[in-house]
């Protein structure tokens, strides 16, 4: 249902949606305080809510994703560690180099299909100071993402997310997950929350992607860590004063937001299949686990893909030169799905 006024379907991301009326009303209404000085009473219940459904001690509500993986891996490394993650998450790729430039540490890059790290090669790629005659860096944090957004939105199998934490604890090394989209792993999975978390000492959590919240993230863990956590927010600049109004839309979608995700998830697939089928596109229907698409342009670049469909009010995102991502969310709706695929008919050849 969209809920602004858009002659468009933006496909761009689950980032682009607006908050509803209900959400807009909550958030005018909410309690505040100074969350700085930790008296903002709607931003301690999010981060007790949180925590309460993953099922650890504590949590802390921070104003992006970025800022949530830079903070998990700035309190449990120290300069001059390495961190394992996908050569292809969101943390290498995507979050401007943040692991070295405010972290200090080194990254060691592990392959596998859809963006999925093995154990096998998750325990490879830990490397460890003692007995390497100082030539090592000491690998202490392993990062992963689920969904995997450059795997197309895959899932991790529950027993492969167990693997690697029982891998990282056993070589001296934590565990963080970067679940900007852990529900709609959870949903598509139909595993609880904190069963998909339970071996992970820290986990961040996007508010504003599938789930609708304008602004916000939260990092989850133990109390210690989250202690430390609150320390390098504020050195970051991220103290937030009366954000209790952002809190409240946080927590509106966590409570009204993650059972329809499925809808997300089936639309996705609906339009992976139907584009797949047509000439000058091809997608990996395999990776399409959740709530994005990643199509392959064969006769045209992306740019031009991007630009042609633009024409015709949709709007998708350029990957590389011959790739383009749709990204279904709550404003995306049945007839939004008919009038992309025909879109992509038009535009096929």
């Amino acid at each position: 249902m969209r809920h602004y006024p858009s002659d468009r379907v933006d496909l761009r991301s689950d980032t682009v949606t607006q908050p509803t009326s209900e959400m807009r009303k909550i958030m005018s209404s909410a309690i505040v305080g100074d969350d700085v000085l930790g008296d903002d009473s709607t931003v301690n219940e999010l981060q007790e809510y949180i925590a309460r459904i993953l099922g650890k001690e504590a949590a802390l509500f921070v104003p992006s994703g970025t800022m949530s993986n830079a903070i998990a891996i700035k309190s449990q490394t120290k300069p001059g560690d390495e961190i394992v993650t996908h050569k292809k998450s969101h943390i290498y790729l995507y979050e401007g180099g943040g692991y070295a430039s405010l972290a200090g540490c080194s990254v060691s890059l592990v392959g596998g299909d859809k963006g999925i790290m093995s154990p096998g090669d998750v325990k490879s790629a830990i490397r460890k100071s003692e007995g390497s005659q100082s030539h090592y860096p000491n690998c202490s944090l392993i990062c992963v993402e689920n969904t995997a957004n450059m795997g197309g939105g895959s899932l991790y199998p529950i027993d492969v997310l167990d693997s690697i934490c029982q891998i990282a604890h056993d070589n001296n090394c934590r565990a963080h997950l970067d679940g900007a989209r852990l529900f709609n792993a959870t949903v598509a999975s139909n595993i609880s929350p904190d069963r998909m978390v339970k071996n992970f000492d820290t986990i961040s959590i996007c508010l504003s992607k599938g789930l609708g919240s304008p602004v916000g993230s939260l990092l989850v863990g133990d109390s210690e860590t989250i202690a430390e956590a609150h320390r390098w927010r504020k050195i970051f600049g991220g103290g937030m004063r009366q954000s209790g109004i952002l809190a409240a839309a946080g927590l509106y979608a966590l409570k009204n937001n993650i059972d329809r995700l499925h809808e997300d998830h089936s639309r996705a697939f609906k339009l992976a299949k139907s584009v797949n089928s047509m000439n000058g596109f091809e997608v990996d229907i395999s990776s399409v686990q959740s709530n994005m698409a990643y199509i392959t342009c064969q006769n045209k670049s992306a740019s031009t893909v991007v630009s042609e469909l633009g024409n015709l009010g949709i709007d998708v995102l350029s990957i590389n030169e011959d790739v383009v991502r749709a990204v279904t969310h709550l404003h995306i709706t049945d007839e939004d799905i008919s009038r992309t695929i025909d879109a992509f008919k038009t535009i096929s050849n």
